[in-house]
């Protein structure tokens, strides 16, 4: 499921990641890798702050849609 839909506080793990290199590589570099744990912390219309690592980061509703959990 992509990351968009996923419930608020509820620990996921990355199962792929889509999309053109240069958007997986940016991605990768943010720390979002496949087999890490992310939670969604809000979702403000499609587009997310998520922890991970004990970082939060914002993401658009686009690059959420490409993170499948």
């Amino acid at each position: 499921m992509p990351l968009v839909f996923a419930q608020l506080d509820i620990p996921y793990v990355i199962k792929r990641i889509s999309g053109k290199d240069a958007v997986r590589t940016h991605l990768r570099n943010l720390g979002l890798v496949e087999s890490e744990t992310v939670i969604v912390r809000q979702s403000i219309a499609g587009n997310l702050i998520v922890e991970i690592k004990g970082v939060r980061l914002a993401l658009d509703e686009g690059l959420g849609r490409r993170i499948m959990v």
